[in-house]
């Protein structure tokens, strides 16, 4: 199939992402001088805004290739929530399947950026996995959404949605509806992650989730890629590798993908557009290897912004061609 005739629909395809909701805040400003209390760079303020991150940002990356897209995840009742809630609505993002737990904060992480440079981020969030009745009302919601969607996306950030019990339900009614599930994964669930479509780590992820401590040669990391699959019992392992591209595993395949990026400002969520377009293409009919270029050339243009960022349509077709 050609590339752009997937790209042309896109626009068709409609994803149900699950994972966890996080605010990213980005406060901008100069440096020109060195704090008199501690060695540290004074920032004065010129900016700050809110984007998308975490679930928010995969569920943007689709959205902004016209893909239709429902989430499902847990926030806590404060004011970092409501700005998620308002940023996702702003986008006609289905925002149905996110539930309100008192007992945990919204995950935040805060940038303080002077010219180009990050000085520091910290973190607000509560790490805790969910409770039985948020679980509940997950499993409800997404029992009403699959039947209905294209394709599952998860999103694991480690902050507790991803619990083994929504896993298994995913598997099961994606199996039972013939659905595909694609995941972005954390190394400290990657033993859940079975029977899924393609999985999308990245090399340290792959290397810890398997417990490999070193790649000495092409043949390790060709190994590393084949006991994921068998380990998991996945259809296909895309393992991103920064300037090195990127290598589709699948059962006796691998292939591997230059990358395609110019200059890289800036690595924040390139791992989200390559699960988002991954999954879009995947949606849409596309092979692995069809699905896997395109994201790759997804993620080029996406590491040449500053930021939290997204690619439209226009770029990644201008890409292609």
């Amino acid at each position: 199939m050609n590339l752009n005739n997937i790209l042309e629909k896109f626009p068709q395809a409609k994803v149900l992402i699950i994972g966890d909701l996080i605010l990213d805040r980005f406060i901008r400003g100069e440096s020109k001088r060195i704090s008199p209390e501690a060695p540290v760079p004074v920032v004065e303020v010129k900016d700050e805004t809110y984007n998308l991150g975490g679930a928010g940002n995969v569920a943007n990356n689709i959205i902004s290739l016209g893909g239709t897209v429902s989430v499902a995840g847990v926030v806590g009742n404060d004011y970092p929530a409501e700005i998620l809630i308002k940023e996702l609505n702003k986008k006609n993002i289905d925002t149905g399947g996110i539930f309100t737990d008192k007992a945990i904060k919204t995950s935040i992480k805060t940038r303080v950026i002077a010219g180009h440079q990050q000085v520091v981020r910290f973190d607000k969030e509560t790490v805790c996995e969910l409770s039985p009745l948020m679980a509940e009302k997950i499993i409800q919601f997404i029992n009403k959404k699959i039947p209905v969607s294209d394709a599952v996306l998860i999103s694991d950030y480690g902050k507790g949605v991803v619990t083994q019990k929504v896993i298994s339900e995913i598997i099961r009614l994606t199996k039972k509806h013939k659905k595909l599930v694609t995941v972005d994964p954390k190394i400290e669930n990657f033993s859940r992650y079975k029977f899924v479509d393609c999985l999308t780590p990245n090399i340290y992820e792959a290397m810890d989730g398997m417990g490999v401590s070193k790649i000495k040669s092409e043949k390790d990391f060709e190994n590393l890629g084949e006991k994921i699959l068998k380990k998991l019992k996945c259809r296909s392992v895309l393992i991103t590798q920064g300037e090195n591209g990127m290598t589709l595993f699948e059962k006796g395949k691998i292939y591997h993908i230059p990358t395609t990026a110019k200059e890289v400002f800036d690595v924040t969520g390139a791992g989200d557009t390559v699960i988002s377009v991954l999954t879009l293409a995947l949606s849409c009919g596309a092979s692995l290897k069809e699905a896997a270029k395109i994201a790759n050339y997804a993620a080029g243009i996406v590491v040449g912004k500053l930021g939290t960022a997204v690619v439209s349509s226009e770029e990644l077709l201008k890409a292609i061609e």
